[in-house]
């Protein structure tokens, strides 16, 4: 079935590849574990002034987040660029900070039991 033509350049299937994406090229480069947000929004602001409309402003951004570990060594990335090249490139300037940042007992992600396993539907995707 086709899908519905949104506002968006990017369906929920296509940033969840996205992040795997991401995710596999990071633990192949090395890393013990890595984060990612993947995100895509649009939407407008007014402003009014004495009853009349002063300003109307619509917006557009997409925008992706890496934080890749190294055991305790942590480094961090960001990127508005989805291109296959600039996702890599994203990833390897993360790792390449995370080798030269100090050692963190405190950093990492969570233990995986600590993990949830049940997602309620928070109604978050609205095209």
């Amino acid at each position: 079935m086709p899908q519905k033509k949104t506002s968006f350049n990017y369906s929920q299937a296509q940033l969840r590849d996205i992040a795997r994406d991401i995710l596999d090229y990071a633990r192949a480069r090395g890393a013990s574990a890595c984060e990612t947000d993947v995100s895509e929004g649009c939407g407008q602001t007014v402003s009014v002034r004495c009853g009349e409309i002063e300003t109307l402003e619509y917006n557009r951004d997409k925008g992706i987040g890496v934080t890749v570990y190294l055991g305790q060594q942590r480094g961090h990335a960001s990127t508005s660029d989805f291109s296959k090249e600039a996702l890599k490139a994203t990833v390897d300037a993360a790792v390449s900070i995370a080798r030269f940042t100090a050692p963190d007992p405190a950093a990492g992600l969570p233990d995986e039991a600590l993990l949830a396993r049940d997602f309620p539907d928070f109604d978050l995707y609205h095209p």
